[in-house]
C-alpha cells in the first residue's frame, strides 16, 4: 500500500456476518489502521461499512484488484476457495487471494461443510475472532515496528 498504514482486506460473503465481527474488533483494537470491506455480494460489503471499514468494494474485480495491494487478508477460508461460500467466490476470486503477497488469516467455518479441520473441537465463532486476532496483533507489531 502506498498509504504508511497497514491495510488489513476484511473479506467476507453471504450475510456479512462473520466480516461485520471482525471489522468491529480491528476498529476497535487498531484505529489507525486501514481496512478496507470487500464483499463477494452488497450486503456482506454493506455489513461490513456499517462496522466501521473506511471504504468497501463489491464483487469479483473489486476483490481481484484489491487482494494485491493489501498488506493483510482476513475472512472465512472459503475466500481462498474455488466456488467458496456456497459459489460466492469465483475461481478468480480464490486465485487472487492465494497469489497475494498479503499475510492470510483465514477462520474456518461456522456451518457443516464438505471439508474438516484437523484443530480439535469445533469453537464458537466468537473464539475464533479472538484467534485471528492473536494473529493480527502479533502480525501488526511487525509491520508497525
Amino acid at each position: 500500500m502506498t498509504d504508511k498504514r497497514p491495510g488489513i482486506a476484511v473479506i467476507d460473503g453471504q450475510g456479512g456476518g462473520m466480516g461485520r465481527a471482525l471489522v468491529e474488533q480491528i476498529k476497535r483494537e487498531y484505529p489507525g489502521v486501514l481496512i478496507r470491506a470487500l464483499g463477494t455480494n452488497a450486503i456482506a460489503t454493506a455489513a461490513m461499512m456499517k462496522a466501521g471499514a473506511h471504504d468497501g468494494a463489491t464483487g469479483e474485480n473489486a476483490l481481484i484488484l484489491n487482494a494485491g495491494k493489501m498488506d493483510i487478508l482476513i475472512g472465512p477460508i472459503g475466500i481462498a476457495m474455488a466456488n467458496g461460500l456456497l459459489g460466492e467466490v469465483t475461481p478468480a476470486m480464490a486465485a487472487a487471494v492465494m497469489a497475494s503477497n498479503a499475510v492470510k488469516i483465514f477462520l474456518p467455518p461456522q456451518k457443516k461443510c464438505e471439508f474438516h479441520f484437523a484443530n480439535g473441537d469445533s469453537q464458537s465463532l466468537q473464539s475464533y475472532i479472538e484467534e485471528a486476532m492473536r494473529i493480527l496483533r502479533a502480525e501488526l507489531a511487525e509491520q508497525l515496528r
